[in-house]
């Protein structure tokens, strides 16, 4: 069983979906942790629930990630809440705008980049003054297998997944020597508010086409992070860890 009991993480775009999962997952295991949502009031509604199930500390923390303002602000809320402490970093925020290359806006290549690969940047950046300290750490990007294979209409949410894996290399080389593992989840098809909205031969056409012939839950996602945030995975990093059921092989 992984024990996460004194360890603090913060999870950004935590207040629903994968990133909910993930701190219910870490919760759990026994991580206090820092919800972190654009919603403010979805993150309290989410920290009151984990806290109150699991006996944790949590704080709810609203951010723009892609922000730097708001990411510094983030950063001293959490490390004020936990006695200075942050051991995980899970850069989850993300969202799409899908559209072809030769009808995609501007504004929505900016904004993707912005929300998927800024803020894991300016997190990273956060996180790492404060870990490079305590010479520990474990900072864990959501990225997509997506970013691995390409995805027709998806040019923007690709580019911006193929740059946080990109960013997870570098810097685990950057920070091997102070012991912090940086390492990346590329999740494939997951059962999620955006699949929902698929209809059911829609769905069926994606199970199809994976090896394990359905869709992923969230909670494959968070416990392959719970993994990440323990001490079973100290000597591993740089890696990127598909959950996909044998779709990118």
């Amino acid at each position: 069983m992984i024990d996460l009991t004194s360890k603090t993480a913060l999870i950004t775009g935590s207040g629903r979906g994968i990133g909910k999962e993930i701190a219910v997952k870490l919760a759990a295991a026994g991580a206090n942790v820092a919800i972190s949502d654009i919603d403010l009031e979805t993150a309290k509604a989410t920290a009151a629930e984990i806290a109150g199930a699991y006996k944790i500390k949590t704080i709810a923390v609203a951010a723009d990630a892609s922000k730097a303002a708001d990411v510094e602000k983030m950063f001293a809320d959490t490390l004020e809440a936990f006695g200075g402490k942050l051991d995980i970093l899970i850069n989850n925020a993300g969202i799409t705008r899908d559209g072809l290359l030769m009808r995609m806006k501007e504004e929505d290549w900016d904004l993707v980049l912005n929300i998927n690969l800024k803020s894991a940047f300016l997190c990273c950046k956060e996180a790492t003054r404060t870990m490079m300290k305590a010479r520990s750490g474990k900072i864990i990007n959501i990225a997509s297998v997506v970013g691995l294979m390409g995805n027709a209409g998806q040019v923007n949410y690709s580019a911006s997944k193929a740059g946080m894996i990109g960013l997870t290399k570098t810097l685990a080389r950057e920070f091997a020597s102070r012991s912090i593992n940086v390492n990346a989840i590329a999740p494939g098809f997951i059962k999620t508010a955006m699949t929902d909205k698929l209809t059911d031969a829609e769905k069926e056409k994606l199970a199809s086409g994976i090896p394990m012939a359905k869709l992923g839950e969230p909670v494959d996602v968070a416990n392959a992070a719970l993994f990440l945030s323990s001490a079973l995975s100290d000597y591993i990093t740089g890696q990127v860890i598909t959950v996909d059921g044998g779709l990118v092989m």
